[in-house]
């Protein structure tokens, strides 16, 4: 039976540093690789255990790395494994076929917005206009489609972030806070959307999905089966669904148990 993995990437299979959560001594950590670098700075990493089992997928399954990052963050990261025939970037935006962006695709994605949600150019109109530059580092458009703030998360009022989701719902579009990161994000712009269209591609009758934040909601509960980490936007919430297990582990250890599960979701279809 052909399985389709479709798998978030950052604090679901990749980590910063920052988000490794790695609670014992030292001398009894896993070994890590690195699988992004970027000016030349070690920027994401995953256990080598992590890295042995990813292989193994991509030999026995169509592995589909599904992110919110654009085609150019996406391109820095080195997976180990078998080269992705499919990749979905911008969080749907974009669907590489071996790493071309469809232009079809991409087409289609952009009607839908067109008819269905406010334009990126209002909401980033409102983001520059309210938020506060006390805690704003960075504000960002990615592919022209959505739009992010980077921020000091501890001067971020919690309020300040419910209040543009009520704004942004309104108007077609959803928000997530990730880190240091809010994203405002097209309802119609979804991972679910492409996974489908490739596993129509690829005849996959099994897809299976992992992720850790609200921009992998719609993905997780559009899989067969998908696992979340115990960690991440989707665990602080106590969201869940029919058919998706949250796992107790946190960090980059939550990465290497999400792969083992894959695997075993993929031998058992077999």
């Amino acid at each position: 039976m052909a399985v389709l993995v479709a798998s978030d990437l950052d604090r679901t299979l990749i980590y910063s540093a920052g988000a490794l959560a790695l609670t014992m001594p030292d001398a009894r950590a896993p070994r890590l690789l690195c699988v992004e670098v970027h000016e030349s700075r070690p920027l994401s990493y995953m256990t080598e255990t992590a890295a042995q089992l990813l292989a193994e997928l991509g030999d026995a399954a169509v592995f589909v790395p599904t992110t919110t990052r654009t085609r150019k963050q996406y391109e820095r990261i080195n997976l180990p494994g078998p080269a992705p025939r499919y990749a979905i970037c911008a969080n749907g935006g974009h669907l590489l076929v071996d790493g071309v962006s469809d232009v079809d695709w991409h087409g289609r994605v952009l009607a839908r917005l067109a008819d269905e949600c406010a334009p990126l150019d209002e909401v980033r109109a409102y983001l520059a206009e309210h938020a506060d530059p006390v805690w704003l580092r960075k504000q960002r458009v990615a592919e022209d489609l959505f739009a992010y703030l980077v921020v000091e998360r501890e001067l971020l009022p919690e309020e300040w972030v419910k209040s543009l989701a009520v704004w942004a719902e309104n108007r077609g579009w959803t928000v997530s806070l990730q880190g240091r990161k809010i994203y405002a994000v097209p309802k119609p712009l979804t991972k679910s959307a492409a996974m489908r269209e490739v596993a129509r591609r690829t005849g996959a009758e099994l897809t299976v999905a992992a992720g850790d934040s609200l921009l992998d909601a719609d993905l997780l509960l559009a899989a067969d089966c998908g696992w979340r980490p115990g960690h991440g936007e989707l665990a602080d919430a106590g969201w869940t669904g029919p058919a998706i297990t949250a796992l107790p582990e946190r960090g980059v250890l939550a990465g290497e148990r999400i792969l083992r599960e894959f695997l075993k979701a993929v031998r058992t279809a077999g």
